[in-house]
């Protein structure tokens, strides 16, 4: 059994391990991490050779742990990662470049039809009609996009969204409510297999499936990285966050907004959450922009989606590709029937 896991801004470790009468054996730990002194990498493995194939993440990293000589230097790895990646080793987890991955950068749709592409398309990966899938977005208007569970009264002004020409929606993931316009943010989805995060906790599966984003960021400049549950910040403070969804058809819905030129007087006026977090940073006035992604490199909005799509295709491959007509009469009919009614945006009043 093969088994990699990727540290997020870390390394690459990689487990080989053969499991016999429920136990593992010839366990093979290796990767592109530092580990001092050398015969450490021995002991880890030992560590773990005879361990049941049940013992679970935690039970693995402590016997990893505890086999390690005091004076080990672990640097871009860890106990956890070595565990993770047994874990993924017989869960018979997939790999990045073991698909090929369509891109998609469409045209702007309108804030119902955006949510409806993205059940729709997850279910096309789960049922196989579709390749793993990455998946820009273009926002036709302003909106609002509030989690699964979250209260619409308490998150939401209505009356300002309706002044404002915002369109109020929620999304089948849980998370926090976001405020969009067109040209100010960048979303982006990505449609997997449940196999390419087996191992992983709910948790670590967050900061798993977004590296690659990290990655651009930090080739722009942007001192990025991720703060659990799943935000993605920078010393300057937060650009985005990131919310799933898991998916009957077995494949898993991942997508993230990230700031690039946001109206925070509007954004204040639309979502009573947005004063409550003015207040409490004690900012007397909202006329300001929320710009992280804009000030700190300097670039464009589509200079900036160029370099996430190269920095994607680099690691991981990829070939452009288009929302099918099928797809979208599917996410037209979701959009009117789901997403668009009073009774799926009032499921929490």
């Amino acid at each position: 059994m093969h088994g990699e896991y990727k540290v997020p801004g870390g390394k690459l470790v990689v487990v080989d391990l053969e499991v016999v009468e429920g136990a593992l054996h010839h366990v093979r730990v290796a990767g592109d991490f530092f580990l001092e002194p050398d015969s450490a990498l021995d002991d880890i493995n030992n560590s773990l050779n005879g361990l049941p194939r049940e013992t679970d993440a935690e039970q693995m990293a402590r016997a990893v742990r505890d086999a390690l000589p005091h004076d080990a230097q672990l640097l871009g790895f860890s106990p956890e990662a070595v565990a993770t990646t047994v874990r993924r080793a017989l869960a018979k987890a997939t790999s990045w470049r073991e698909y090929n991955w369509q891109i998609i950068h469409g045209e702007p749709q309108p804030p119902a039809v955006q949510l409806a592409l993205d059940e729709v398309l997850t279910n096309a990966v789960g049922d196989g009609s579709r390749q793993p899938t990455l998946r820009i977005w273009e926002w036709a208007s302003p909106a609002i996009i509030i989690g699964s569970f979250q209260s619409l009264r308490n998150e939401v002004d209505r009356e300002q969204a309706e002044a404002h020409g915002v369109t109020v929606v929620r999304r089948i993931s849980g998370g926090g409510a976001m405020f969009v316009e067109p040209e100010s943010a960048i979303t982006y989805s990505l449609y997997v297999p449940g196999d390419l995060v087996h191992g992983l906790s709910f948790a670590d599966s967050y900061a798993f499936l977004d590296e690659w984003v990290l990655e651009a960021l930090r080739s722009l400049g942007i001192d990025a990285a991720y703060k659990p549950l799943n935000d993605i910040t920078s010393p300057d403070g937060k650009i985005g966050g990131a919310a799933q969804k898991r998916l009957g058809s077995g494949a898993v819905l991942h997508h993230v907004t990230m700031s690039y030129d946001m109206d925070a007087d509007t954004m204040v006026k639309v979502l009573r959450i947005g004063r409550e977090k003015l207040s409490d940073k004690g900012t007397a006035s909202a006329q300001k922009r929320v710009d992280p992604l804009r000030s700190q490199t300097g670039l464009s909005r589509q200079e900036i989606i160029a370099r996430m799509i190269e920095t994607f295709t680099t690691l991981y491959g990829g070939t452009e590709s288009r929302i099918t007509p099928d797809e979208y009469d599917e996410a037209a009919r979701l959009a009117a029937e789901k997403f668009s009614t009073e009774a799926w945006l009032n499921r929490v009043p």
